[in-house]
């Protein structure tokens, strides 16, 4: 069976060119197949279009989660319920073509890879979060340690024992994309241009996205606490020396009179120990959540055959 994992949450509009478009792409290459849409607590008609569609297509599941949970939540609960021996994973916003699902699944059967991403060579159309992707994804491949991270999003397909290994990762906060490149196995991509939104507003806003990009760089780097070292030990180094060269001056006769040096020189020391102590608590934060051990969603209801 080959599964596809789809999260939505207030797409109402999109549903139907969505099913459409993934249905057709899906029986190009499977005829045992589930589309598994994870409804991450949307209050619109999101579940009524689906239910439409799963009247004429049993093949088609609904999870419905019990409020919004976040992306990589979806995510989870959607690779957690599904059964195929090959999974994929795709956006629900069609900014990611499942048309070219064939070529991923074509490269796993044919090829012998256990995993696939997409990777993103551009976006089509004018966007400032065209940028801020591009320079995450360049700051994240340098430092995460990943030898195997590229331009990647969530967009992506992989064999059951691949998937078996991602879920084997409990850590409530999540990066998908950074948790598939460190379990390693064959992996291989295809590159595409993703589309730009064809309805409705993006659901992930710059605030989330931006969370998302802190979430992984703290899940997957120690530049952050490593930064703060290195800041300390230069400014350490200059204030020794900044202070041999005022007690010269001083025994000189030299020193200028006035706390305004000394007052900014607080402030300045202030303010670095501020961000340093901001960085140690977004460490200590993480590290409570993952000692609280709450499941990262709930389930509310269920839509798929009983048999």
């Amino acid at each position: 069976m080959f599964s596809l994992v789809i999260p939505v949450y207030n797409e109402e509009q999109l549903i139907d060119d969505l099913v459409t478009r993934c249905v057709a792409a899906v029986e190009s290459f499977a005829g045992d197949y589930e589309l598994l849409f994870i409804d991450d607590g949307s209050t619109d008609d999101t579940v009524k279009q689906l239910l439409k569609h799963r009247l004429l297509n049993k093949k088609i599941k609904i999870v419905s989660l019990s409020k919004n949970f976040g992306h990589q939540a979806a995510f989870t609960a959607g690779l957690e319920f599904a059964k195929g021996s090959i999974v994929a994973m795709m956006d629900g916003d069609l900014q990611d073509p499942p048309e070219l699902l064939l070529e991923m699944y074509r490269k796993i059967r044919e090829e012998g890879f256990d995993i696939i991403s997409g990777r993103r060579t551009g976006r089509k159309g004018k966007s400032q979060r065209t940028l801020y992707t591009f320079l995450f994804h360049l700051l994240f491949k340098n430092i995460a340690g990943l030898e195997n991270m590229v331009n990647a999003g969530n967009f992506s397909m992989m064999t059951r024992e691949a998937l078996q290994a991602l879920l084997s990762m409990n850590e409530k906060v999540r990066y998908m994309p950074g948790l598939r490149s460190f379990i390693g196995f064959n992996q291989g991509t295809v590159d595409y241009i993703r589309d730009d939104r064809a309805h409705g507003e993006p659901k992930m806003s710059l605030s989330k996205l931006f969370a998302l990009a802190t979430d992984a760089i703290f899940s997957f780097s120690r530049l952050p606490i490593r930064l703060c070292l290195w800041l300390g030990s230069i400014g350490t180094i200059v204030f020794m020396l900044a202070g041999i060269y005022v007690l010269i001056e001083k025994i000189l006769g030299l020193a200028l009179l006035g706390w305004s040096s000394t007052l900014l020189s607080l402030y300045f020391l202030g303010s670095i120990q501020l961000i340093f102590l901001g960085i140690v608590g977004e460490y200590v934060f993480r590290i409570y959540k993952e000692s609280q051990n709450r499941p990262i969603y709930f389930i509310k209801k269920i839509h798929e055959d009983s048999i």
